[in-house]
C-alpha cells in the first residue's frame, strides 16, 4: 500500500486498476521506445540504400546492385521483389495462374506485394497503442466510479458524513481518471506520429517502386 500515497482508501479492484494501467503504460512507453528506434533505422537504411541506387542506370546494373548488396532497408526488398518477378516471367511454369496478366502486371503486383509486406513488418504493434489510447481513459473511469462506490460505502457504513470524511477517498477516486489521461495521452500521440511517419514511408517506397517498374519494364529509370 505504501507505493502508492494517494490511495489509501481504496481497496484490491482500485489497486488491481493502478496495476492494469501502470501495466498499460509500460507497455505503451515500450512500443514508442521501439518503435522509434525501427524508424530511425529503417530511414537510415533507407537513405544508405537510396544513394547506392542513385547510380544505377541499366537492368544489368540493378542486378548486380541486388547481388552484391544486402540490406535491411524497405527499398532493397522492393527491388529484390521486382528482380526475382522478372525472372519468374522467364519461367512459365513457376506463374501458374497468372497466364491471362501481362509481364507488366506481374511485376506491378509483385512489387505491391513487397510494399506491403514492409508496410505489415513495420506497422507491427503500433495497434496496440491506439487499444491503449482509446480504452485506458475508460479503465481510469471505471477506478473512479468504482473508488466512489466504495468510499461512499465506507462512509455510511461508519456513519460518519462530514466534508472531510467525503473529500478524501473521493479526491483519490477522482485521480483514477487523471491516471487514465495520463496513459491514453502519450500512446495516442505516438500512435498518431507513426501513422504519419508510415505513411509517408509507403509514398517513398511507391514512388521507389514506380522507379524500379520503369528501369525492369523499359530498361531505364523514369
Amino acid at each position: 500500500m505504501f507505493a502508492f500515497p494517494f490511495f489509501s482508501h481504496t481497496d484490491k479492484v482500485g489497486y488491481f486498476v493502478i496495476a492494469l494501467l501502470l501495466g498499460m503504460s509500460v507497455i505503451s512507453w515500450f512500443l514508442i521506445l521501439l518503435k522509434s528506434w525501427q524508424y530511425l533505422r529503417l530511414n537510415s537504411a533507407n537513405r544508405h540504400f537510396s544513394a547506392e541506387f542513385s547510380v544505377v542506370n541499366t537492368f544489368s546494373d540493378i542486378q548486380t546492385l541486388a547481388n552484391t548488396r544486402c540490406s535491411s532497408a524497405p527499398l532493397y526488398h522492393v527491388l529484390t521483389h521486382g528482380i526475382q518477378a522478372c525472372r519468374l516471367i522467364e519461367q512459365p511454369e513457376a506463374i501458374r495462374g497468372f497466364e491471362s496478366s501481362t509481364p507488366d502486371d506481374f511485376i506491378s503486383a509483385a512489387l505491391h506485394a513487397a510494399i506491403a509486406e514492409a508496410e505489415r513488418i513495420r506497422d507491427k504493434g503500433v495497434s496496440i497503442l491506439a487499444t491503449i489510447g482509446s480504452t485506458a481513459p475508460f479503465v481510469g473511469l471505471f477506478g473512479t466510479v468504482w473508488g466512489i462506490y466504495h468510499a461512499l460505502m465506507a462512509i455510511s457504513q461508519s456513519g460518519q458524513n462530514n466534508l472531510d470524511q467525503v473529500a478524501a477517498p473521493v479526491g483519490e477516486a477522482l485521480i483514477m481518471t487523471a491516471c487514465g489521461l495520463a496513459v491514453a495521452l502519450p500512446a495516442v500521440w505516438g500512435y498518431n506520429a507513426f501513422v504519419r511517419a508510415s505513411q509517408r514511408q509507403t509514398g517513398y517506397l511507391e514512388k521507389f517502386a514506380h522507379n524500379i517498374f520503369g528501369l525492369l519494364g523499359f530498361g531505364r529509370v523514369k
